[in-house]
């Protein structure tokens, strides 16, 4: 059966100007043809008609950097929660990603490959993944879940491996056991973390030699290393090594920028997890080794995002949902224009940019003839109100590959 929208206006991610009357035919999974209503051939096969109602009609959104697996951090969360409760709590997750308009999501940490054969298999709903499964990490690092009084706070079962690794060998023995555990890309923590009880966000973690490993290691399957970076040495340490996707990038300086440049590599800022630990840290919700890092970190990243948005680095959406509240994800856009975007540049660096850092610019990004129909009808124009995009109400349908997972239209 064919399905058709029509009725609304196309922002088909390539960022051309806005097409008014426009529908988009779609077959199965895939779009087949797109452009103004009149000018598109109908098939006289069964079609079912979607009325935009005047709506604006866009590319599935893609959230680079989530956690689906939490809700929110807190170290004595896992000696009381029951293990099976994550996963439940997840399936809740990835509905309100969907939900929000995001058709894609690639996990930063702790969903295994169950999760994601879940999604692909319709057991569960979501957003399809890509996993990290285990972020690595040094001794006393951002994920050493081993705590000054020497207790262990960390989550373990079969299927995920350890996090921590020390030494050109034993990283490289982790790096080929998060790849066998199902890994999409290699997530490694090169600075400590706003959250962390051993480090602060500026220290530098893992030698360049056994970044360097891990980025050769992966690359043997062509698969990517992502890095969570915070401070300037750590970030040029992890694009030295070769590693193409710096998450967060908080005390960027020149040499920060220039390597960013020279190397073609990508930028995410996510400003919806700062804009909330500051949120948390003023309610007294912060712990308070974190207090003094969260505020550090919300003030120093906007000032980079700025300067690096001004250099012209590559930078496309990510949230860090699971530390940000899940289901918030679209009001990055706006703090993406808060940093300078305008609003077209905002909606390409979370659809087609997005893509084009996860390898699936031919699949998904852009509504365009042969790409999967992950397709998002909005009742606002998000050129005039970028921010109308984070209201979970003005998103009236959600696509994927076809599948109509969320209508809320008034008939």
């Amino acid at each position: 059966m064919y399905l058709f929208i029509h009725n609304g206006t196309l922002i088909d991610g390539n960022g051309a100007k806005p097409l008014e009357n426009a529908g988009v035919l779609i077959k199965d999974h895939k779009i087949i043809a797109s452009g103004v209503e009149d000018s598109l051939k109908i098939p006289g096969d069964e079609i079912k008609y979607i009325d935009a109602r005047g709506g604006f009609i866009l590319p599935g959104f893609i959230d680079c950097h989530v956690h689906m697996m939490w809700n929110g951090f807190q170290y004595e969360n896992s000696l009381f929660t029951p293990l099976s409760i994550y996963f439940y709590q997840a399936t809740q997750n990835l509905r309100l990603a969907l939900e929000t308009g995001v058709t894609t999501v690639r996990d930063a940490g702790m969903a295994d490959y169950g999760v994601k054969i879940a999604v692909e298999e319709g057991l569960i709903i979501g957003p399809r993944l890509l996993i990290s499964v285990m972020p690595l990490s040094i001794t006393g690092g951002h994920f050493d879940m081993e705590l000054k009084s020497g207790h262990q706070v960390k989550t373990t079962y079969p299927g995920l491996p350890d996090a921590v690794c020390d030494g050109e060998e034993e990283v490289l023995k982790r790096v080929r056991e998060v790849l066998r555990a199902g890994a999409d890309v290699v997530k490694v923590m090169v600075t400590g973390g706003v959250i962390s009880a051993n480090d602060s966000p500026e220290h530098p973690q893992f030698t360049l030699k056994e970044l360097q490993v891990m980025v050769e290691e992966a690359s043997y399957r062509d698969l990517p290393v992502m890095a969570h970076a915070h401070g300037s040495q750590g970030v040029k340490n992890a694009l030295n090594a070769g590693i193409k996707s710096i998450e967060h990038g908080t005390y960027l300086d020149e040499e920060c920028l220039d390597l960013l440049l020279e190397n073609d590599a990508w930028l995410v800022p996510t400003q919806l997890a700062h804009k909330i630990n500051l949120e948390l840290m003023e309610a007294g919700k912060l712990p308070d080794f974190s207090k003094e890092d969260a505020r550090s970190v919300a003030i120093n990243s906007h000032r980079s995002m700025e300067k690096a948005y001004k250099a012209g680095v590559k930078m496309v959406m990510g949230t860090d949902s699971g530390i940000a509240p899940h289901g918030q994800n679209l009001r990055e856009l706006g703090f993406l224009c808060d940093i300078g975007m305008n609003p077209m540049e905002a909606i390409q660096a979370g659809t087609k940019r997005a893509a084009e850092l996860l390898g699936l610019q031919d699949k998904i990004g852009t509504i365009e003839t042969g790409k999967l129909a992950d397709v998002v009808i909005c009742a606002t124009n998000p050129l005039r109100d970028i921010n109308s995009l984070g209201n979970p109400d003005n998103i009236l349908v959600v696509m994927k590959e076809g599948k109509i997972f969320k209508d809320i239209r008034i008939f």
